[in-house]
Order: structure tokens, then sequence, then C-alpha cells
């Protein structure tokens, strides 16, 4: 059983790579808009998935990153449960490299289940392009693209 385990969570993917270099805007303890139909209002970034760091620096993600949230506001059925999401739109600036310069006016993000594909049935809003080049599902439930 234990053995069955590893192997879901060593295959978890973690998306294609994109061109941009994405400013990381996204820290531990911020709180994201939920994006998706799933049920959840709002989560709370609690860990960032495949971040390798240094002694006393705190784990940041950025623009089509997978982030381990919790839910804080929501449905009954899914508040307080830890799941994993992809960030779709950040705060801070990030440049293209075509050197246009990206900014969203809220921090969202769409949650996901262990195999990568979207919980929800929809995304509200737009989302950026680097996360319809890194996730297709996403970025075919998405009203447009930015």
């Amino acid at each position: 059983m234990a053995q069955a385990l590893a192997i879901v969570h060593k295959n978890l993917p973690l998306g294609k790579t994109i061109p941009a270099n994405v400013t990381k805007g996204t820290l531990n303890e911020t709180i994201l808009k939920c994006v998706d139909n799933s049920g959840a209002r709002e989560l709370r970034v609690i860990g960032v998935k495949g971040f390798n760091g240094v002694r006393r620096r705190k784990p940041a993600a950025g623009v089509g990153d997978m982030v381990i949230c919790s839910v804080i506001s929501g449905d009954m059925k899914i508040r307080k449960q830890v799941v994993k999401a992809i960030i779709v739109r950040q705060k801070m600036p990030y440049r293209r490299p075509d050197g246009t310069r990206v900014v969203f006016e809220d921090n969202a993000a769409a949650i996901i289940n262990d195999d990568g594909s979207p919980k929800g049935t929809e995304i509200r809003g737009i989302i950026a392009k680097e996360v319809a080049a890194r996730w297709d599902k996403i970025a075919s439930m998405a009203r447009g693209l930015m």
C-alpha cells in the first residue's frame, strides 16, 4: 500500500516548461481567490510543489506553478481540506520574453486533482498565457487568455 502511494506522488504532473521567466509573486500564507466551480472561495497557500529552496527562504510560486493550499472559505464539504491548485493570475508584474509586462488585479488559482485534471468544470475570468502553455486542460476550460 505504501509503495503504491509513493508511485502516485512520484509521477505527479508538474506541467510542461514555459518560455517566460515568471516572477514569483506568491509566498506561503498568501490568500488566493478560487476561480473554478469546485465549491471553494478562498485558498491559503501552505506549500509550493517542486520548490528547492535554501535555509530561511520562504517558498515562492508564480503563474503556472502548482501550490498546496488549505481551503479557508467555501462549501462545508470542501472547507478545511488540503488541495492542490494552479496559480492562474498574480498581482505582482512579470515580464514576458517580448518585453511586455503583465499585471492582474487579483491573485487567483484553480483546484486540480491528484492526476493534474481540474476539479471544477468551468474557470471564471481570464488566465495567463503561461498557464495555457503549461496546463492544457485548464486552458480549455477558461473563458479567455491574456
